[in-house]
C-alpha cells in the first residue's frame, strides 16, 4: 500500500442576495454561557492537492496523518476532494465508491496511527452519481459520517450531485458534524444552524479555498467571506468550527491556472483560535489545542439562548 499527504480552492461568484439580509442578523455576539470541558489537539493538514493525481495525493495525506499523530493530535482535518482536486474532470470518469479504494487507504492510516481522521474525497455513488463528499474515520479504521455537500458552487455543478442529508456524531472527542468548505458561506450558513440545532459542538469541513494567480496575501479575498460566517457560528451556538483547505496551482477544469492558498481556520466561541498560512506553497501542519465545548441547550433552549444573543427571527430580507 502506498503511503499518504497534502494543498488548495475558491473565489467563485459570491451571491449577492446576501447583502439584502438584515445585517444585525448576522453580527456577532459577545460570547456569554461559552462553557468548555477541556480540549483536543486538531491538526490542520494543509495538503498539496495535484489535479488527477490521487495517489500522490493520498500519499501526501498518509505522511501528515502520521505527522498529526507523532505530534498529538486527536483528530486530523484535510482537505476537501484530496484524491483528484476540486473540480478535476478525471473525477467523473475515475472517483470511487466510500467505501471503497482511496477512503480505505485513509481508514488503514487511521488505525495504524489510532486517530482520527476526517476528510475530503469524491464519491461516485451506487447510482454513478458522483458527489463531493466528506468522511469522519474512527482511530480503529471505521467510516463513523459521511457527508456530501449541500451548498456547491454554480462552476462545481455539472461535476457534483447536491447532497440531501446532515448528521452528527458522538464521539469521546465530543459531538462532531460535517460540512464542507461553501457550506459555511453566509449564503449556506443554516447548514451550519442546523448542525449546531442537531447538538454539533464541534464543526469540520474539509475546504478547498481558490483565488486568481496574481491574488497574494495582502490581497487576502477571505478574510470576511470565510471569519465571519464562522464566527456567526462559534459565538451563537459556542461551537468549533474547523475548516482544513487545500494549496497548489490548479490544473485542469474550470478553475485551471488558479490557486488553492491554505487559510486553514479554527473558531470558537472567543475568537479565531488558530489559522493557516495564506500561500500557494504553504503545505504544512497546523497544530491547535481546541476547547470542547459544553452544549447543555437544546430544542427551543437554543432559541432562548440565540435571542438572549440579540438573534433575529422574525424579519424579512430588505426589499430589492
Amino acid at each position: 500500500m502506498p503511503s499518504l499527504f497534502s494543498r488548495w480552492k475558491k473565489t467563485d461568484e459570491a451571491p449577492a442576495a446576501t447583502t439584502a439580509v438584515p445585517e444585525r442578523a448576522f453580527s456577532t455576539p459577545t460570547p456569554t454561557n461559552a462553557a468548555h470541558a477541556g480540549t483536543i489537539r486538531v491538526g490542520m493538514g494543509q495538503l498539496l492537492v495535484e489535479g488527477g493525481e490521487p495517489l500522490r495525493n493520498l500519499e501526501r495525506a498518509a505522511r501528515m496523518i502520521g505527522e498529526a499523530a507523532e505530534q498529538g493530535c486527536d483528530l486530523v482535518l484535510l482537505p476537501e476532494t484530496l484524491d483528484f482536486a476540486w473540480t478535476h474532470p478525471s473525477a467523473l470518469t475515475e472517483a470511487q465508491p466510500i467505501p471503497g479504494r482511496f477512503s480505505d487507504l485513509l481508514c488503514q492510516e487511521a488505525a495504524r496511527h489510532g486517530i482520527y481522521v476526517c476528510a475530503g474525497l469524491t464519491e461516485r455513488a451506487a447510482d454513478g452519481r458522483i458527489y463531493n463528499a466528506a468522511v469522519l474515520i474512527s482511530p480503529e479504521g471505521d467510516i463513523l459520517l459521511k457527508y456530501h455537500k449541500i451548498n456547491l458552487l454554480t462552476v462545481e455543478q455539472p461535476f457534483y450531485e447536491v447532497g440531501t442529508t446532515l448528521n452528527v456524531i458522538d464521539t469521546p472527542l465530543g459531538r462532531l458534524g460535517l460540512n464542507i468548505c461553501a457550506d459555511n458561506y453566509i449564503d449556506g450558513l443554516p447548514i451550519g444552524h442546523t448542525l449546531a440545532r442537531m447538538g454539533a459542538e464541534i464543526i469540520l469541513s474539509p475546504s478547498s479555498w481558490t483565488v486568481d494567480y496574481s491574488i497574494t496575501e495582502e490581497d487576502d479575498p477571505y478574510r470576511e467571506k470565510w471569519i465571519k460566517p464562522y464566527q456567526i457560528l462559534a459565538s451563537y451556538y459556542n461551537v468549533v468550527v474547523v475548516g482544513t483547505t487545500s494549496v497548489g496551482y490548479i490544473v485542469g477544469g474550470p478553475y485551471e491556472g488558479k490557486k488553492s492558498v491554505g487559510c486553514s481556520l479554527a473558531v470558537a466561541a472567543d475568537g479565531i483560535k488558530a489559522q493557516g498560512k495564506f500561500n500557494e506553497f504553504a503545505g504544512e501542519l497546523i497544530v491547535a489545542d481546541l476547547p470542547r465545548p459544553q452544549r447543555p441547550e437544546r430544542g427551543t433552549a437554543i432559541t432562548a439562548r440565540l435571542q438572549r444573543l440579540g438573534y433575529r427571527f422574525d424579519e424579512l430580507p430588505n426589499p430589492a
